[in-house]
């Protein structure tokens, strides 16, 4: 069985460093999982576009270094959420994954950007890369926030194998019936794990919605937070997976 934790982060108008400070907090109280998984941007707020680009960082800038000692000195995978980073003067929203040595062993950038009420389209610089990594604990698919709206992305990583999706989010109130029927739709629709951690909090006066969750391969929520900081925790045998598509073969009956 594996141990997963999601990290609702409350995330308001706070400085950098007092975020990755609390960040290591929380991080100290799921010393016990193997998994561990934060949300979008929460180390400067989604929605502090005017911070982008003077608190983007190299990919193995500032918080992947702190978040890295933190899964070292744990000894988890840590899905660190995702930052402004900054490469060839180009802005990204990138997720990371970390090993239990504190080794960075993927990296995703946003591929799909939101422009509805958001900067985020305009400031960045979208990826273009599936990433499904191969660990000890299963196969990962990375995502975030706006990407749940697009099934191709998740069906690709399907394709290359994905057993558990993985959900950084900064997902904001009022499209909090959206955010919940996306995350269980994804998990049925490819018989798949989906872990998610979104945002709570009030960040340059946008309320985030929280009811980050854990979902099986069936699309039963196996915990699922409210709209305040919290942390989740659940188990999963990875292997459920692999008998849901045998028992009930949606995959294995594709034709396109």
């Amino acid at each position: 069985m594996i141990k997963i934790a999601s990290i609702q982060m409350s995330v308001g108008d706070e400085s950098k460093s007092q975020r990755i400070d609390h960040a290591e907090t929380l991080l100290d109280q799921v010393r016990d999982a193997d998994l561990v998984v934060l949300p979008e941007i929460w180390n400067i707020g989604y929605f502090s576009f005017d911070l982008y680009d003077k608190e983007s960082e190299p990919i193995d800038g500032e918080t992947f270094q702190r978040m890295s000692v933190k899964a070292r000195e744990h000894g988890f995978f840590l899905h660190l959420g995702s930052f402004v980073e900054k490469h060839d003067n180009k802005l990204y929203n990138t997720s990371l994954l970390i090993d239990p040595g504190g080794k960075r062993i993927a990296c995703y950038r946003k591929i799909h950007l939101y422009g509805y009420g958001s900067k985020e389209s305009q400031i960045l610089v979208r990826g273009n890369e599936v990433v499904v990594v191969e660990t000890d604990l299963g196969k990962m698919g990375m995502s975030t926030c706006y990407d749940l709206r697009f099934p191709e992305l998740f069906r690709a990583m399907l394709n290359k194998g994905a057993e558990l999706f993985l959900v950084a989010s900064g997902w904001p109130y009022p499209r909090l019936e959206h955010w919940i029927m996306f995350n269980r739709i994804r998990a049925i629709e490819n018989l798949t794990f989906l872990v998610s951690s979104n945002c709570v909090g009030i960040n340059r006066g946008v309320r985030f919605c929280g009811h980050s969750m854990i979902v099986d391969p069936w699309g039963v929520i196996l915990t699922s937070g409210g709209d305040e900081e919290c942390i989740l925790k659940a188990e999963m045998d990875i292997n459920k997976v692999h008998i849901v598509r045998r028992e009930f073969p949606v995959v294995s009956d594709r034709v396109l």
